[in-house]
């Protein structure tokens, strides 16, 4: 710390210089916060998804369906111990144009399934006699200020609504999960979906199916074996762990994760370089100052720590101001209005984010230090 005072000295040399140097890594560090977040909403839910379930869809597409047939047969397999079956909505409310997560499900078998979800037990009763009745997350529930015994209309780009009718949900619950566990989702009951809808899903068919098994570790083994079960079929699957499926739904409008990571690299190589050409230009002027510090007696060890200092404080301060900025933008909540289901840089970005400013200080700083340190005094004297 006693060497401090020379360091802060010999930051704002060139203030002019400081101020822009600190401005660009201030700048690269709010969009690397803001890019991080924006990953996160569209990667939500793909890292916790279940290690224990697999999701068999249509081999030509998701948007294809399966006979209803084949949830008898997969209980069937040794080694499963659920099986569901859900249906695609694409529900939507009021004027938004953006479809919520929207999902007809069956009561009877979801829950086995998915074991994490917590419904209180009077509510789930509820919902599992009412053929109206809906489930919806924690997080869509405040977003949208609904509460139990509400009833919620929506439309469906998908399904049209018998004539005279519409969609009319009765809100009977509101889940919870853990932290990561995607809690924007809407489920009711796949019977009003085949009852209430003109054109309603062909008889005995459903979207998907989700199943449990006992051992994760057989996850390949099992998905390969129902494939084969319904290979050459009118309806061949394509199975997958439910991580791979979530992924690939999220990924439908691009990896959204791929760039964002691309363009922070971007801006923060960018950036990187703007301190690096701070720190070589700084101790190239001070030149003959280095060399008074080494007549002075000053070691090559301290000398290279002055520099990389230097270079490490321009980088955390200016960095650190990015990221605090940034994570306050995001307490501010969602600009969207919803339209993301989550809005929050989470603790590991912001901790990536420290990682990457000192590996940025270091890099920018550690070439000037080494010439710095490795500088004779004779030769110094000689270019001042």
């Amino acid at each position: 710390m006693k060497y401090f005072p020379l360091i802060w000295k010999n930051v704002w040399r060139r203030k002019f210089r400081t101020t822009f140097t600190l401005l660009s890594i201030f700048i690269a560090f709010v969009l690397f916060g803001v890019l991080m977040t924006i990953r996160t909403a569209f990667s939500y839910g793909v890292d916790v998804a279940g290690l224990d379930r697999l999701v068999l869809i249509n081999k030509v597409t998701l948007i294809m369906p399966l006979p209803f047939s084949y949830q008898a047969e997969i209980e069937r397999v040794p080694g499963v111990e659920a099986v569901a079956h859900q249906s695609w909505f694409n529900g939507m409310y009021r004027d938004q144009t953006t479809p919520l997560t929207t999902i007809a499900i069956d009561p009877a078998t979801w829950p086995r399934v998915y074991t994490e979800i917590v419904v209180p037990p009077e509510q789930w009763k509820a919902f599992a006699g009412d053929r109206q009745g809906a489930i919806v997350g924690r997080d869509l529930a405040e977003q949208m200020e609904w509460k139990v015994g509400d009833r919620v209309p929506l439309r469906s780009t998908l399904y049209q609504p018998k004539p005279g009718s519409g969609w009319e949900f009765n809100i009977d619950g509101i889940f919870d999960a853990p932290d990561g566990v995607d809690k924007t989702q809407f489920f009711f009951q796949y019977d009003y979906l085949v009852e209430n809808s003109s054109s309603p899903p062909q008889k005995g068919l459903v979207g998907w199916y989700v199943v449990r098994i006992a051992d994760p570790s057989q996850a390949v083994t099992l998905s390969r074996k129902f494939d084969e079960m319904f290979a050459n079929s009118r309806f061949e699957t394509r199975t997958t762990t439910e991580k791979g499926f979530v992924e690939g739904f999220a990924t439908q409008v691009g990896d959204i994760g791929t760039i964002m990571v691309a363009i922070s690299s971007v801006v923060l190589f960018m950036f990187g370089l703007v301190a690096a050409s701070t720190m070589a230009q700084s101790v190239r002027e001070r030149t003959s100052e280095l060399a008074v510090l080494k007549t002075l007696g000053f070691a090559d060890g301290a000398i290279l720590a002055l520099v990389l200092t230097e270079s490490l404080l321009i980088v955390i301060v200016g960095g650190g101001l990015g990221l605090g900025l940034a994570w306050l933008f995001v307490q501010g909540g969602d600009p969207t209005g919803g339209l993301l289901p989550t809005f929050r840089l989470p603790a590991r970005d912001v901790m990536f984010g420290v990682g990457l400013m000192l590996a940025m200080g270091f890099l920018a700083g550690v070439v000037p230090a080494v010439a710095a340190m490795r500088l004779r005094i004779t030769d110094a004297l000689r270019r001042a």
